[in-house]
């Protein structure tokens, strides 16, 4: 599945402002990496990221295409709505507008979560009532659960094991609709859409979306309210649990006493809920309440429109619930918490903790000096995004962090980088008028090349042999009148479009057995020499030598009727004749002698073997 939140490099401008704001920084800056990354295992959904950050680079994930997709494939998808809807949408002049837009959006039924909040909100009164002793922090708010799962495993015993309100309307609407009924819970959070996943059976939530997601779709499916009529939500409706969007509203709807020197519970909402887990940590023995705790009050939640007052929403929301109150059937309502008051609203929690190791003294002595912050390391500016240089030097070691987030060492780096961008200048203009010169030279040495080259050019057209030189590809790259003459007037016209047939096939030009020879040229790299060759009626001497190996070869051919060409060639092949001549004879001779040599041998050896044999025969 999509992360909850994730970071669109190219909108990021590398601002850090997300890390700022990241209450548990979970926001990894890397040295190879241009932009920051959420790890999504340290992520909590709270989504202080998104709000910080000015590009909006930080992206939640989109859920509202998968509803419009539900909403076209199914009949029955009911919509589990938070109380907070009023403070959202104040815009709409009557919520029973509101809940007829839901409708004609495609929503089969339309329930407010309020009836679930005033469900659970029973069974934290008699928690607290059972409890002897120990202390819980109430389960209602996905962050706060998330935290304590992630950043404090040793309190999830502490967590109140009841559904929060939406599992518990979940419930309702499945005991009255059947299991087949599709339900999306419009949340004022974007910790929602991860929230759900986590509920299963009767409890199961099948998707999220949020109240900014909904706001586009109505302007998608130009949903107004003032084309409808009035139309409530499905039954059971709620009570007291409409209070829910405030902080202290489960508590209100719970009917647990607030005054100060009686109340059992504390609430807390913004990020003291942080602090406030710590204090419960540390001091719970002492302190002897439950916690009632929320990142930030639903009226405000990360998934409402920003810029919402939240004063302007809180009492909004009370209006809201006053109308409600004056219709509300009393009765009936106590109908439905009996009928409803033996569903299993529990809950289990799974620690897992990413608290990450601390680095050693010395490894943060080390961090620091490299920072230039040893002297301050118990404080900080913040910039960074952590409380002291110890903190942010603790991150660094830790991977989540680099030094180039510090404005002090930044600074500082930027002098000595502009100090090295200087020398790199001067470095670079003395480069610059080497380069100059040396590309002066070049600029004479290309104009006597190319001087060169078309002396050559001439030269090569002035010669009586026929020349012309090709590429692996059998292509002409250059060659000669003489050559253009032999191959006659076809090719002469050509020539007067294409100088020196240019980029022509040689096999097009000449017979096979002609062009053969380039071919056994260039594959064995091996020259041929003075072959002869019968073309057009003429004898041609050809002589196809390699230029660059398997690349370029050329040719020089000779007409051997040329007058010129014929009394150098007979003069040149009687040379070669009596050369060949005079070495057999050389060899002949050489044979003769040798066969002499030993024919003397042996008839001495014979004389000297019968005198021998004389003298014995004397004795």
């Amino acid at each position: 599945m999509e992360p909850l939140l994730k970071i669109n490099s190219e909108k990021c401008i590398a601002c850090y402002a997300c890390v700022r704001a990241c209450p548990v920084k979970a926001i990894r800056v890397q040295s190879d990496k241009i932009t920051p990354e959420i790890i999504q295992e340290r992520c909590i959904g709270c989504g202080s990221c998104a709000a910080a950050c000015g590009p909006g680079a930080v992206e939640i994930r989109n859920t509202r295409d998968d509803l419009m997709e539900i909403l076209k494939k199914s009949n029955k998808v009911a919509a589990l709505v938070d109380p907070s809807i009023a403070g959202e949408f104040p815009d709409i002049t009557d919520y029973r507008k509101f809940v007829q837009m839901l409708r004609a959006l495609g929503f089969y039924s339309v329930h407010e979560v309020a009836f679930g909040v005033d469900l659970v909100a029973r069974e934290y009164k008699e928690l607290f009532r059972r409890s002897k002793g120990k202390y819980y922090i109430m389960s209602n708010d996905p962050v706060t659960v998330s935290f304590i799962e992630k950043y404090k495993p040793a309190l999830v015993p502490n967590l109140a094991p009841i559904l929060p309100p939406v599992a518990a309307a979940a419930q309702v609407i499945r005991q009255l609709s059947g299991e087949e009924i599709f339900l999306v819970h419009i949340s004022p959070l974007i910790a929602s859409k991860d929230e759900i996943l986590r509920f299963e059976g009767k409890s199961r939530i099948d998707l999220a979306i949020t109240f900014v997601e909904l706001r586009e779709l109505f302007t998608e499916a130009n949903i107004h309210e003032t084309d409808l009529e009035y139309s409530d939500f499905d039954e059971p409706l709620g009570y007291k649990g409409s209070f829910f969007p405030m902080a202290n509203g489960i508590i209100q709807a719970a009917e647990i006493k607030e005054h100060l020197h009686a109340t059992p519970v504390v609430t807390v909402e913004g990020e003291g809920m942080i602090d406030a887990i710590k204090e419960f940590e540390e001091n719970i023995g002492t302190i002897k309440c439950h916690f009632n705790l929320f990142y930030k009050e639903f009226l405000m939640g990360r998934g409402t429109s920003m810029g919402g007052k939240r004063i302007l929403r809180r009492s909004q929301l009370i209006s809201y619930v006053n109308k409600r109150f004056k219709i509300l059937d009393l009765e009936q309502w106590k109908r439905s918490m009996e009928q409803f008051k033996d569903l299993n609203l529990t809950r289990n929690f799974t620690p897992d903790d990413q608290s990450l190791p601390i680095p050693s003294e010395s490894r943060l002595k080390k961090i620091l000096k490299d920072l230039d912050q040893l002297e301050s390391a118990d404080v900080g500016c913040g910039a960074c995004g952590y409380a002291s240089c110890t903190d942010f030097a603790t991150a660094i070691a830790q991977g989540l962090a680099i030094p180039e987030m510090c404005n002090t060492y930044a600074s500082r780096n930027r002098q000595d980088h502009i100090q090295s961008l200087k020398i790199s200048n001067e470095k670079l203009a003395q480069a610059q008028d080497a380069l100059k010169k040396s590309e002066r030279q070049a600029q004479k040495e290309k104009e006597a090349a190319r001087e060169a080259s078309e002396i050559v050019r001439r030269m090569l057209h002035k010669l009586p042999s026929m020349v012309v030189i090709c590429d692996q590809n059998l292509k002409i790259l250059q060659t000669n009148n003489s050559f253009i003459e032999m191959l006659g007037e076809e090719a002469q016209e050509i020539n007067e479009v294409v100088p020196g047939l240019a980029g022509a096939d040689l096999k097009t030009l000449l017979p096979y057995n002609f062009y053969n020879l380039f071919t056994y040229v260039l594959s064995h790299n091996e020259s041929i020499r003075n072959r002869d060759l019968q073309h057009e009626g003429k004898l041609l001497n050809v002589s196809v030598f390699v230029i660059e190996k398997d690349k370029i070869v050329g040719a020089v051919i000779r007409d051997m009727s040329a007058p010129e060409v014929q009394k150098e060639e007979v003069v040149k092949r009687l040379n070669e004749a009596i050369d060949k001549n005079l070495n057999l004879v050389q060899q002949i001779g050489f044979i003769m002698g040798e066969g002499a040599a030993e024919t003397e041998r042996m008839l001495n050896s014979i004389i000297e073997s019968y005198e021998l044999r004389k003298d014995l025969k004397d004795r």
